[in-house]
């Protein structure tokens, strides 16, 4: 009985200590709380930043901070995201061209196409072959298929005043004279009838000898034509030459030794792709590219 006095106060102690501790647990419990929340911020906002490099759709976040990163996240991935998008390759843009740029491709597939074209030459066998055929070729008068020229004084050959070169000086100092046979005789050599009207030869060209005889002045085009120092008649000349275009393609023709509107269209169309200067008559070059100058 005599401990009972001892045991008292430490329970009383016992007792106030627990009311102490529950006094106290209300604001210890606010404490860790607001602690507990603060970590839950700082854990969103570190899981944040880390879904914001491996994802396009970052976590939300409660904080203005936190979704001011998810944003630069979001950011950051669409910018990887194009450039590894395939159309970013060379490849895909090709494929998913604009028009104007499917236009430039289409125009230098053509260019390029024209450029084969342009390499084409004449075989020279097949060249050979086409003058033996032609050493005995006389030209006939086709007024109906292909329509004579008229004597103009006046009259200059289109273009020739831009064509560069002393090669085409004959075409750019060309002009029409009319005089009667004695004139001709007495300055030319060499003056024949081919293909209904009257030519005469100097120095590698033949000229219509206008005048010479009225009734025949039959021309299908008022022009020089350059045939070489070898002085072939003029119709054999055109005609081994609208053969061989014919045989490229170009003219569509008959054969007739007509300097007509088909064979200076062919003429002209070759002379084009070979880099010449277009014509549309025989001239040196284009004979030379031929491989009949």
């Amino acid at each position: 009985m005599a401990q009972q006095p001892e045991e008292q106060p430490t329970t009383k102690k016992k007792k106030q200590g627990a009311e102490q501790t529950q006094a106290a647990s209300p604001q210890q419990t606010a404490a860790k709380e607001r602690g507990a929340a603060k970590g839950r911020k700082g854990q969103a906002k570190t899981e944040t930043a880390q879904g914001a490099n491996v994802s396009p759709q970052p976590a939300g976040s409660a904080s203005p901070g936190g979704k001011r990163q998810a944003e630069r996240g979001r950011k950051g991935m669409k910018g990887r995201a194009a450039e590894a998008s395939p159309a970013a390759s060379p490849a895909a843009a090709g494929a998913t061209a604009s028009p104007a740029a499917a236009s430039a491709g289409q125009a230098k597939g053509q260019a390029a196409a024209g450029a084969g074209k342009a390499a084409r030459k004449p075989d020279q066998q097949k060249v050979q072959q086409i003058k033996q055929q032609h050493a005995n070729f006389r030209a006939q008068a086709r007024p109906q298929q292909v329509p004579a020229v008229t004597f103009n004084q006046s009259y200059r050959i289109q273009g020739s005043d831009r064509w560069q070169g002393p090669q085409y000086e004959v075409f750019r100092s060309y002009r029409p004279e009319r005089h009667d046979q004695g004139w001709y005789r007495s300055h030319f050599g060499r003056v024949e009838l081919i293909g209904g009207g009257y030519y005469y030869f100097n120095n590698g060209y033949w000229y219509p000898a206008w005048g010479y005889s009225p009734s025949e002045e039959y021309y299908a085009y008022d022009a020089p034509i350059y045939v070489g120092h070898r002085a072939e008649p003029p119709d054999r000349v055109i005609a081994d030459v609208q053969a061989a275009l014919q045989d490229m393609g170009y003219y569509k023709g008959e054969v007739d030794g007509l300097l007509g509107p088909l064979t200076r269209e062919a003429l002209t169309a070759y002379q084009a792709d070979q880099g010449l200067t277009a014509t549309a008559v025989i001239d040196e070059p284009t004979l030379d590219s031929l491989g009949m100058g």
